[in-house]
Order: C-alpha cells, then structure tokens, then sequence
C-alpha cells in the first residue's frame, strides 16, 4: 500500500472552503511559519546549550590573560619550583607546591572518607534495600549536600577537631585532618548518589545470570554489578575529586590557612582556594603583583581538575569498551 508524502496529506487547519491552489499556497504558508517556529525553538535551545560552554571559555580566557601578566614579573620555574609561598610580604616567594601539597593532602583525605562509605552505601541501596527503605534513605542522605559547607567548617573545628586531640594530644587546633574528614562526610552524597543510580542502570538480566550460576546477593553485587556500572562508578568518584579539589570554606575556617610545605594532615596548611578566599577579602589593589597571584592559582586548580577529569574520561572510556 503506497503511503502519501508529508505534503500531499491534507492539513486539518486549511479551511476545505479554499479552491486547490489556495489549499496548496495557505499549506504552504503554514508549513513555513511552522519551519520558523521549529528554527526559533532550535536557536533557544542552542543558545541554552552554549551557556555553560561560553561561561567556561569566558573563565579560562580571564585566569590565562592575567596569569600571563603575572608570570611576566614571576618566572615560571620558581612558581613550580620554589617551596616558599609569601606572595604579600617584602621577601615574595611564588612556589605554588606550597598551596598544592595542602590542596593534594586535603583532598586525599576527604577521598579516603568517602569513596569507600559512598561505594558501601550504594551497594546497599541499589543491591540489598527494600524499595522503603531506598526512598527514605537516599533523600535523607542528599540532605547533606545541602547543608553549608560553613557550617560544616565550624563543626570541623569545634567538634571534630577536641575528638581527635583526645586521640591524638599533640593535634593543633587548626589541621588538615578534622578538615578533610568533615569534607570526606560532605562528598559522601555526591559519590553515593551517583554509584547508586550506575548499578541500578544495570539490566536485571545479568543479576538473574548470576544467581542462576549460584551466587550470592553480595557476589552478585560486588563481582557483577559493580564491575557492569564501574564508568557510572568512575564519573562519580571523579566528580567528588573534584568536589574535595575545589572546597573553600571548611578548609579556610578549620584547616588554618598557614602555607606550609607539609603533606601531612596532622599539620596545618594552605589550599588554593582558601589562599583566594583571602586575597579576594583583603584591600590589594587591582593589577598589583599579590591581586594576580590569585589568577595564577586558579588556573593551576582548573588544570589539575582538568588532569582528574581527563583521567576519569579514560577510566569510563576503558571500562565502557570492557562491559
């Protein structure tokens, strides 16, 4: 049975009163004013679309023209490889391992705290809860990704930290490590949200495989799902990397903003965003060498975010061709 082209089909909205080349010129001016709505909705569509990607090149253009300005006074090589960072007194040092090594070890401390509770947590949720008992917990545990990261600063410091100088007396007050615990409980969300909805995108075909071949829930869950889900897995893990990478205000209120070249989180020490938080907060005049210190250091966290991005790409690319 042939089928009438798009244009041979009558349109309801041509009134049948019209002669046959009125019907066929009113059916063309609707199809056209038709076209110009479609072209219309697809140019907003477009211009959303372009937002997040203009915003992004807008931050790089500005962090790369005044890092230049500053790397014309400051030489490259000392800002990576200089172990001091005093970029507002007399003596100026520029070694941005400095702000790095309290970023890097904040980080890792964070990450060491929720990547595993968060991969336990979905496991849990995704593999062994009932459906009850999912919907009351997820959003009960996405409720922490909306407390203020102030208020988790201060808990830091008036909570966490008398803990851990019961445990360990020789604890200063200000420290890496009551910081980075409390930034690991505020990243567990993000890691468990993420992992949860991964292995519950996994086909149930492959589970009923797996008891089929006498596994256990928890084989099943660790041998079968967790493997199948790791790019989904991947891309959370990368995005509380991330989240840890760029923290501000816990580590400015409980870490102690003191910049020392120091991997150890029983220490105090200085981030990259903490360091930017005090400079945007001071009175330094716009142009001057410390004002731009701050674009140099954002540009070194975008590239080191960009380095943990690029490397979870090639985890869920590797793991994607593998399941």
């Amino acid at each position: 049975m042939a089928i009438a082209p798009p244009d041979a089909i009558p349109n309801p909205t041509v009134p049948l009163s019209l002669g046959g080349e009125a019907r066929l010129a009113e059916f063309a001016r609707l199809k056209k004013a038709r076209q110009r709505r479609e072209a219309l909705i697809e140019g907003l569509l477009l211009l959303a679309a372009s937002v997040s990607v203009l915003t992004t090149v807008g931050i790089v253009y500005i962090l790369i023209r005044e890092s230049i300005s500053f790397f014309s006074h400051v030489p490259l090589w000392d800002f990576l490889t200089d172990t001091q960072w005093t970029p507002l007194f007399d003596d100026a040092h520029f070694g941005i391992w400095v702000l790095m090594s309290g970023t890097l070890t904040s980080s890792l401390v964070a990450l060491a705290v929720a990547i595993p509770l968060g991969t336990v947590i979905a496991i849990y949720l995704s593999e062994f809860a009932g459906h009850k008992t999912r919907e009351t917990l997820k959003p009960l545990l996405e409720l922490l990704s909306g407390v203020p990261t102030i208020i988790y600063g201060f808990f830091a410091l008036l909570v966490v930290t008398p803990l851990l100088q019961k445990i360990f007396p020789e604890l200063p007050g200000f420290n890496v490590l009551s910081a980075g615990l409390v930034m690991g409980v505020m990243i567990i969300p993000y890691v468990a949200s993420l992992s949860e909805d991964a292995m519950r995108a996994v086909p149930m075909s492959l589970r009923e495989g797996s008891y089929a071949m006498g596994s256990t829930r928890f084989q099943t869950a660790v041998n079968v799902v967790v493997p199948a889900a790791f790019s989904g897995i991947a891309s959370a893990y990368i995005l509380g990397i991330s989240r840890a990478v760029g923290e501000t205000m816990i580590l400015a209120v409980a870490a102690g903003m003191q910049p020392t070249l120091t991997f150890n989180p029983m220490e105090p020490a200085a981030t990259i965003t903490s360091f930017i938080v005090q400079v945007a907060l001071g009175d330094l005049p716009h142009g001057s060498i410390g004002y731009q210190t701050i674009f140099a250091a954002g540009l070194s966290l975008m590239l080191l975010t960009l380095c943990f991005n690029l490397a979870g790409y090639w985890l869920r690319k590797r793991f994607r061709e593998a399941y």
